[in-house]
């Protein structure tokens, strides 16, 4: 397969994770390795480019003009394999890395261009604003940079930010400007540094853990593909063509996009008027945007406000229901003020407190060492939307006749208490007796239901976007940290529909998250058939000769 036909079928490689960013990825991979373009034996080789080039350094050694040290040669024998007249060499003996003179603010005129990192687009190295030094004065020391100079981002070179200066200027030192005197075209060197291969060579020898930054030493050690500079010139205007074909099915992707969240979005609309299998189906066209977990909530939100199912008149109402259950306890929680959102006839809005007994767990301390008398015990790290991980369960110490007052009972509710992650605060998973004699620790709060039928609807609640609002905003405190308490859970409001709905929401919410998962199952094995496809043929491009 050529690189043209590559392009042609793109829309068969389009599901692929990032499919565009992987193929501007291939075309620089390309190009480094001289697959690009065809070679000439017109072209004068590099080797007698590089003697050139060590000369004309020389000559600037001499008059003190050039900064750098010279580096080590290569062991190319470690290196991909490159066409013939080509050569493998470091980058600091081809170019002048990191000598640039520094400039103070105020000897910067107010009109100078100002190149800052965050000016420069990840990954495409589009410049996404001109701005002068008046606009944005700045006290910091600058780099002083000539047209032609190929500018580094050293900071997190993850980013990928390079560019050719088509201007003079200054820039911050996280900035680096590299001149290649002439003999290598900026724009190839450009694309050299952009390709995979040197993009992980400067992650891996990154320093800083919070702000990672390539040396300059390290960058100027760095192997450093060199073809003739008549074949840089042709591998230039290849991937200048390339690129912008990129451009193209990236505009278009973006507009096909747009296109299919206006259906998708009038399709969720459907589904929410009637939520059955077959509008549900309708949802997960390979063309639509919605993800998986976005429907999970969608169809979460219909069941907890009732319009999953329709209302029986026959119902009794959740009213007369609650009066016979004869743990509830109407005057704990206190009242409900304005009603988050309205019920369909026959629920009633409730506080947590009204039906369930809320508790906190058994804090975690070093005489809770199991030694005689352990017993195993819940954590955070089990508890899940929806699920519990009981694949590592830990165990307490407990004290003699605490294990009846602390057992976990079937149809008790386990409430995460907080999280690193504020989306990810009262998550809560129905307990089942799935060990026998099991407790829980203090960061997990037990609700236990007067009446176990009602455990499952209001699990549905708690983890629906309505629950998780409620939740969030019991949460916030003034000094930041998030967090909930057995108080703020007491305080929770939950809509409770007639029992005979609950039963028919609990069911139709299976039923459709047993869809929602076959048919995300089968959304992976189209992007992993998709993916693997884009990557049999990277690798075949690659790898020809």
């Amino acid at each position: 397969m050529t690189l043209e036909t590559f392009f042609e079928k793109f829309d068969q490689l389009a599901d692929a994770p990032n499919a565009v960013a992987k193929m501007r990825e291939l075309v620089l991979q390309l190009a480094a390795h001289g697959k690009l373009v065809e070679q000439s034996r017109d072209d004068e080789p590099a080797s007698a480019l590089v003697v050139r080039i060590e000369k004309y350094v020389a000559e600037l050694r001499s008059r003190k003009e050039f900064r750098g040290s010279p580096v080590e040669p290569l062991d190319r024998e470690e290196l991909p394999g490159i066409p013939s007249t080509w050569e493998w060499v470091r980058l600091g003996n081809v170019v002048d890395y990191g000598s640039s003179d520094k400039a103070e603010s105020a000897d910067i005129p107010d009109d100078a261009w100002l190149l800052d990192l965050e000016d420069i687009q990840k990954d495409t190295s589009r410049l996404l604003q001109r701005k002068s030094f008046r606009d944005s004065p700045s006290k910091s020391t600058k780099t002083a940079f000539a047209v032609g100079d190929v500018l580094y981002g050293k900071l997190r070179p993850y980013l990928n930010k390079v560019l050719v200066a088509d201007a003079p200027g200054y820039c911050t030192t996280e900035i680096i400007p590299i001149r290649a005197f002439g003999f290598i075209d900026p724009a190839y060197l450009c694309h050299a540094l952009k390709r995979p291969e040197f993009i992980a060579y400067a992650n891996s020898k990154s320093y800083g853990m919070n702000l990672p930054r390539l040396s300059t030493e390290d960058a100027r050690n760095a192997p450093f593909p060199l073809p003739p500079l008549a074949e840089q010139k042709r591998i230039v205007a290849k991937v200048d063509e390339l690129m912008a074909l990129c451009d193209r099915l990236e505009a278009q992707q973006q507009e096909r996009e747009t296109r299919h969240a206006a259906l998708a979005c009038a399709s969720l609309a459907r589904f929410a008027d009637a939520p059955t299998p077959a509008n549900l189906i309708l949802l997960f066209h390979p063309a639509y945007t919605i993800l998986p977990s976005d429907l999970r909530k969608s169809i979460l939100a219909l069941a907890v406000q009732g319009k999953l199912v329709p209302q029986d008149p026959n119902d009794e109402p959740a009213e007369d229901w609650l009066r016979t259950i004869d743990k509830a306890k109407p005057n704990e929680g206190g009242e409900i003020g304005e009603p988050p959102f309205s019920l369909p006839a026959g629920w009633v809005w409730l506080r947590v407190a009204f039906v369930f007994e809320v508790a906190g767990g058994i804090q975690k301390t070093p005489h809770r060492t199991p030694r005689n008398n352990a017993f195993p015990y819940l954590g955070v790290g089990n508890v899940y939307r929806g699920r519990l991980d009981l694949t590592n369960v830990k165990e307490f110490e407990l004290e003699p006749g605490e294990l009846d007052r602390r057992r976990l009972e079937a149809g008790d509710l386990l409430v995460i208490e907080g999280n690193g992650s504020f989306n990810e605060i009262g998550r809560c998973a129905k307990w089942n007796g799935e060990i026998e004699n099991c407790v829980h620790q203090n960061h997990v709060i037990r609700c236990r239901p007067a009446d176990a039928r009602i455990s499952d609807f209001v699990l549905l609640f708690l983890n629906s976007p309505n629950g998780m609002e409620i939740m969030q905003r019991l949460a916030i405190t003034s000094s930041g940290l998030y967090s909930l308490s057995v108080g703020k859970i007491r305080r929770i409001e939950i809509p409770v529909p007639p029992l005979a709905e609950q039963r028919r929401i609990v069911a139709k919410v299976d039923q459709l998250m047993t869809l929602v998962n076959a048919l995300e199952t089968q959304l992976t094995t189209a992007h992993t058939t998709a993916e693997n496809l884009m990557e049999a043929v990277v690798a075949e491009l690659t790898n020809r000769g």
